[in-house]
């Protein structure tokens, strides 16, 4: 729904908002093109969903090889979106990325790290020293040697300094898992309840990245921090 971003998404999906010179999902798509990512599942709902598709076309124009389209009727949480790729996945392995995620640096280390990974899940953890901004945050907790051993969602204590991101990695298994989900007390399909199941079975592996990471969805400040950032980043680069 894009309820923190109000007023910006009465009139629009929050991921076609602008960050700096193009739209938001024209970031997220430029990531996972950049890490070799060329087949693409763009799960979208509301009544704006066709606007991507006026937008992106067939992707070939972005450097998508193939590109599908899924349609989530009610807001059911990323979980229950995931569940819509299942029959375009096809048994392989593949990435998630929430398209409201802004990176500074490239996400081919942990593509390359998750082909390498025998199946299971792998999450990228972003340090942050704010402990109020962490509370509205998934934060991981770590056992003694420092394996992921529980997500904790807005915790009112943080477990650690170590937010997740809105990208994660599974192989083919997790739409089991999505089939075993119960809805929260906000009526969705969890991401951090899949998360916990591969941490619970001993199969998830994470990154820590460097460098900049906003999630430009969070709130107004969020946005316009984030827009910041890419427009300073440009200007350093010239474009």
């Amino acid at each position: 729904m894009g309820s923190r971003l109000y007023p910006l998404t009465r009139i629009t999906n929050k991921h076609l908002l602008p960050i700096y010179d193009r739209p938001m999902v024209c970031h997220a798509i430029q990531a996972l093109v950049r890490a070799g990512v060329e087949e693409l599942v763009l799960v979208t709902g509301g009544t704006h969903a066709g606007e991507f598709f006026r937008l992106l076309g067939d992707g070939r124009e972005y450097g998508i090889r193939r590109l599908y389209y899924a349609y989530q009727e009610r807001p059911g949480g990323i979980a229950e979106a995931l569940g819509l790729a299942d029959h375009l996945i096809d048994g392989d392995q593949f990435v998630v990325m929430l398209a409201d995620n802004i990176f500074e640096n490239g996400l081919h280390g942990a593509v390359d790290a998750f082909r390498r990974q025998r199946g299971g899940a792998r999450i990228l953890l972003c340090r942050l020293d704010d402990t109020s901004h962490l509370r509205h945050l998934g934060v991981a907790e770590f056992d003694d040697d420092g394996r992921i051993r529980r997500v904790h969602e807005k915790p009112e204590v943080p477990p650690s300094q170590f937010a997740v991101t809105g990208v994660y990695f599974y192989d083919s298994s997790v739409f089991d898992v999505i089939r075993t989900l119960q809805p929260s007390a906000r009526g969705e399909l969890e991401i951090a309840d899949v998360n916990n199941h591969f941490i619970e079975r001993g199969c998830m592996e994470h990154d820590v990245i460097e460098g900049f990471w906003g999630d430009a969805g969070e709130s107004i400040d969020a946005y316009y921090e984030v827009n910041d950032f890419v427009r300073s980043r440009a200007a350093a680069r010239g474009d």
